[in-house]
């Protein structure tokens, strides 16, 4: 197996109100409904699960499974952190955050998040898979932004 990494950031004014981002970002359910390739999200506690459903990266077929420990400073900050329970292994994982500031416009809503996936890959096709994925991780923004968008009846101005 060979650890393949990418990773992404993105910024935005949105015309919502902080406290209704804040709400969406932080309900697991909406969160997979908004989030394309994403089955589920479980919430424990302090941890959200994570399936996605089967993607292809070079031909190798990967429905990665991970576990995040969610943090939150309210109303301005949530972190992610890979941490899987004891005694698993997952191959996959996430690490990230969001901010939301008050805008005079909105709210500015910044991410930023790095995915790794262990896969049944050579190490010389990293270039390509790293393509790949940051091509999915892309499709994946841009389409969660115009469905949460879309969820809160906003539209982006900045």
């Amino acid at each position: 197996m060979t650890t393949f990494s990418a990773d992404t950031r993105a910024e935005a004014v949105v015309d919502a109100p902080r406290a209704r981002i804040w709400a969406a970002l932080t309900d697991p359910a909406l969160v997979a409904d908004l989030t394309p390739f994403v089955s589920t999200i479980r919430e424990d506690g302090d941890h959200w699960r994570w399936q996605l459903a089967g993607l292809k990266v070079l031909g190798v077929g990967v429905a990665p499974a991970f576990t995040e420990r969610m943090t939150y400073v309210e109303p301005e900050r949530i972190e992610f952190h890979h941490d899987p329970p004891p005694g698993a292994t997952e191959r996959s994982s996430v690490e990230g955050w969001y901010s939301l500031t008050e805008h005079e416009a909105g709210t500015r809503l910044v991410t930023a998040l790095e995915i790794t996936l262990d896969l049944p890959l050579p190490r010389v096709s990293g270039p390509a898979v790293r393509a790949t994925m940051s091509g999915v991780i892309d499709q994946m923004g841009e389409r969660f932004s115009r469905n949460l968008l879309a969820h809160l009846g906003a539209r982006q101005v900045a």
